[in-house]
């Protein structure tokens, strides 16, 4: 185990921030859940409401036209929209419209995370929602920017959380939270999976050869995922609750923790993206205190494919 390299804190008093995106001019948006808002945070740490997206915005994403999209998880409590929804978020006015609220005639339960491909599609996990005696599970989906399409690409998943694509494109990676697993899937096209089909042979159950290549990682433990990020060198870099850090995974499914140091006390690193000139500095969201924290990252971050 290895711990964080020279965190600081960026901002504070943020409410539950989620989905950081680093911006071109050194600021940092954030959703927060709490509030309902999608926010800016500065170099100098002030804080600009950029939006107010109701309900519960999550993740966060620039898309190919330079709007900010969100999965919106539909709040809780008094906050709850009824179910979640896919926003697009203009960042000069702040105008916030709907583009998705179901696929196939169903409404989304809540969208918690996404990640845009180079053709300009945006790929999104549904966490699902739980109730006291039951639980509809989620799935990961693909949709156009433009709010004309959407499908289910994988379903049903067990309370997936944070996604990301391989440096080229051709692996789609998600975390499911309370299993503390990184499941994988090959990319065929834009929206499109190869159907699972690295199958080990030496592993039979009733009769029938099991695929084991989708799971990259099974974290041991007493651990739960959140939201990741991929690096240039293909590392997905996951944040890690209850065992506060960062979970660095290889592409062959290798692993090291990176933890968070004494003194922060924080249960929930949730979020973690790369900024700076060279894309050496990662900024994690530490959730329950509410505070944008930056360290430096051994290798450069992954360039978004919409990013400036």
């Amino acid at each position: 185990m290895g711990e964080l390299q020279d965190v600081e804190v960026v901002a504070e008093g943020l409410g539950f921030p989620e989905g950081p995106v680093a911006l071109a001019d050194g600021g940092v948006l954030v959703t927060e859940i709490n509030r309902g808002h999608l926010t800016k945070v500065g170099k100098d740490g002030s804080l600009d409401v950029v939006a107010d997206c109701g309900g519960g915005p999550n993740g966060a994403a620039i898309g190919p036209d330079g709007a900010c999209y969100v999965t919106n998880n539909g709040g809780f409590g008094e906050r709850r929209l009824g179910h979640g929804c896919i926003q697009r978020v203009d960042l000069a006015s702040g105008a916030v419209e709907v583009l998705y609220e179901s696929c196939d005639g169903r409404p989304l339960l809540s969208p918690n995370d996404l990640v845009f491909d180079t053709s300009g599609g945006l790929w999104f996990t549904d966490i699902g929602e739980a109730g006291r005696w039951t639980h509809e599970r989620g799935g990961v989906y693909y949709a156009a920017a433009d709010g004309s399409s959407i499908e289910r690409a994988v379903h049903p998943t067990d309370v997936s959380n944070g996604i990301g694509l391989s440096p080229d494109g051709s692996i789609l990676y998600f975390a499911e939270t309370d299993a503390a697993r990184v499941q994988r899937r090959r990319v065929a096209a834009p929206g499109r999976l190869v159907p699972a089909d690295a199958v080990d042979t030496r592993t039979v159950f009733r009769g029938r050869p099991l695929d084991l290549w989708p799971l990259l990682l099974r974290l041991p433990g007493y651990a739960q995922f959140d939201s990741l990020a991929v690096d240039s060198a293909g590392n997905v870099c996951v944040g890690t609750l209850l065992d506060p850090g960062i979970t660095v995974v290889s592409p062959d499914g290798d692993y090291e923790h990176l933890a968070l140091p004494a003194g922060f006390d924080e249960p929930l690193v949730t979020n973690i993206c790369f900024g700076g000139d060279d894309l050496t500095t990662a900024y994690l969201t530490l959730s329950m205190t509410g505070r944008l924290v930056s360290c430096r990252w051994p290798r450069q971050g992954l360039r978004l494919a919409f990013n400036a």
